[in-house]
C-alpha cells in the first residue's frame, strides 16, 4: 500500500508517533499523580469532599474489578488484559498510522488502559477518587444506583470511546 507523499499543498493527515506517545505519557502521568494525591490526602470511608458542589467531589475508594465492580477480585488478570490492550493500541498506531482524530482518541483509550493496569499490577486494585453527584442523580433516577466513583484513566477510556463512536457517525470529509 502506497502512502501519499506530502507536498506544499497536500499534507499527510497523520500525527508523528512521538506525539501520540507524549499524549499517552501525559495522561498516564496525570492519572498516576492524582491517584498518588488521593492516597496521600483522602481516607477510605471519609465523607465526600465537595470540590464543585453538586458537580464534583473527592471520595477515595478501591476497585479490584472493572467498571461498576464487575469481575471483582480479578485485579491481576484484568491488569494484564488492560496492559495488553493499551500496548496493543500503541503498536497498532506505530505500525498503521491513522488520521489525527482517530489517533488521538485511540491514544486516550490506550492511556486509560495503561493507567489502570499500573494500579492493578502494583497494588492489586485500582484507586478511584472522582465522584460526580449529578451523574449519580441521573443513574438513581434510572435504576436506583449511584454512578461509580472513577479516576482519570476511566475518563480517558470512556471519553475516548464515546468520541470515537460519535466521530464514526460523522460523514467523511473529502480530501482535497
Amino acid at each position: 500500500m502506497l502512502h501519499p507523499v506530502p507536498t506544499l499543498t497536500r499534507r499527510v493527515p497523520h500525527l508523528p508517533f512521538w506525539v501520540l506517545l507524549a499524549i499517552v505519557l501525559v495522561l498516564v502521568g496525570a492519572d498516576q499523580a492524582l491517584k498518588a494525591w488521593a492516597l496521600s490526602n483522602l481516607r477510605l470511608g471519609q465523607p465526600a469532599i465537595p470540590v464543585i458542589p453538586g458537580l464534583l467531589d473527592w471520595v477515595l475508594t478501591f476497585n479490584t474489578g472493572a467498571a461498576w465492580s464487575m469481575f471483582s477480585g480479578s485485579a491481576a488478570p484484568l491488569a494484564l488484559a488492560r496492559l495488553l490492550v493499551g500496548a496493543g493500541i500503541l503498536v497498532y498506531l506505530y505500525l498503521r498510522p491513522q488520521p489525527r482524530l482517530l489517533s488521538v482518541l485511540l491514544s486516550m483509550i490506550s492511556a486509560g488502559a495503561i493507567g489502570n493496569a499500573i494500579d492493578g499490577l502494583r497494588a492489586g486494585r485500582v484507586t478511584d477518587m472522582i465522584h460526580a453527584p449529578f451523574l449519580s442523580a441521573v443513574t438513581r433516577a434510572i435504576n436506583g444506583t449511584d454512578f461509580p466513583i472513577f479516576n482519570v484513566a476511566d475518563m480517558c477510556v470512556v471519553l475516548g470511546t464515546l468520541l470515537l463512536l460519535v466521530s464514526s457517525l460523522l460523514p467523511d470529509r473529502k480530501k482535497a
